[in-house]
């Protein structure tokens, strides 16, 4: 058994760990201190995650809560909470997203989260928690996409954090039912733009007003637009693959979301068969390394199940216990 529930989730948060130190580093910086290929494993025991593992938890746990029930309300309500929480956790101590912040602390003053949402943000916080939604067994393609656009849409309101979102969701659930790494580019492209008009508003009610589009198709294309545009700079590094060379100079520093999506995804298919390969590509990039690393270490998790990650890490990474608790219920 490969337990590729497990091996994503464990690889969120070893991809998030294995970036964390790196993050505000240049690549003279990294490779100064950690060689041209970056960090190689634990540098602390507990090995110490950031906010990004810590909310991809928050989703997780807030799904196995919802015990199979997809109504949007029952799932805004149960995140919201989970959100309010990680806000106010003793642990939220490593460097989080301000937009989350802003989030929650109108989420915690009782707003409605189409109200408390941040409308102009497409910060990889929208996507990097959104894994779990790739794991998880779903009803259908279309509750997959509107949970994976309202988890987002919670703090981040705008239309390419949706977008990123649902497609780093897809590639998880993809890469988990056997598709072949090559063929993923392919697929998502087929995806974003089979999506491209379609606004899910019976989970995303009339956030589309907020920013003053003019219509939810028009709000919901903003988003896959630039979607589309980030793959086709992904099929452009693909197209010439350098190992060695910075990721972030081929499809951004990760800072968005679309371009954490995309440059998560190029560092995995840079090292398709090689899972901490990847991840310490991730983590040797001069953008959001914790984040595209996290991503990375997912969707190869993802492809290769437990078994692709040194079996020593499982004891040493924080949180290892809560980790294994959503890997089983979805193994």
């Amino acid at each position: 058994m490969t337990l590729q529930a497990s091996g994503s989730v464990f690889g969120l948060a070893y991809g998030d760990a294995l970036g964390a130190p790196t993050e505000f580093m240049t690549m003279e910086r990294i490779t100064a201190v950690y060689g041209p290929d970056g960090p190689d494993g634990p540098e602390t025991t507990p090995w110490r995650v950031t906010d990004d593992t810590q909310m991809g938890l928050a989703v997780a746990e807030g799904l196995l809560e919802a015990a199979g029930d997809w109504d949007p309300a029952a799932l805004a309500a149960i995140w919201s909470r989970r959100f309010v929480a990680w806000a106010a956790s003793p642990d939220n101590d490593r460097a989080p997203g301000m937009t989350c912040l802003r989030a929650c602390g109108g989420l915690a003053e009782g707003l409605p989260w189409a109200e408390a949402t941040q409308p102009t943000s497409k910060g990889c916080g929208a996507n990097m928690r959104v894994t779990p939604l790739g794991l998880v067994p779903a009803p259908d393609d279309a509750a997959r996409a509107g949970a994976a656009q309202l988890q987002a849409a919670l703090t981040h309101g705008h239309p390419t954090g949706l977008a990123a979102s649902e497609l780093t969701a897809f590639a998880v659930a993809w890469l988990r039912d056997g598709i072949e790494p090559a063929e993923l580019p392919a697929a998502l492209r087929a995806r974003a733009a089979a999506q491209r008009t379609v606004y899910h508003g019976d989970w995303l009610g009339d956030l589309w007003r907020r920013p003053a589009a003019t219509s939810p198709q028009d709000f919901a294309a903003r988003g896959w637009d630039e979607c589309l545009a980030v793959l086709d700079r992904l099929d452009a590094a693909l197209a010439a693959p350098d190992r060695a060379a910075d990721p972030c100079a081929a499809t951004g520093e990760g800072w968005v979301a679309e371009e954490a999506f995309a440059t998560g995804l190029l560092c995995f298919l840079l090292f398709p068969d090689d899972p901490v390969g990847a991840i310490r590509r991730g983590a040797a990039s001069a953008g959001d390394s914790d984040s595209i690393a996290c991503l990375a270490g997912a969707f190869a998790g993802a492809r290769h199940g437990l078994g692709g990650w040194p079996d020593a890490w499982r004891g040493r990474i924080e949180y290892a216990d809560r980790l294994a608790r959503v890997g089983a219920a979805w193994d």
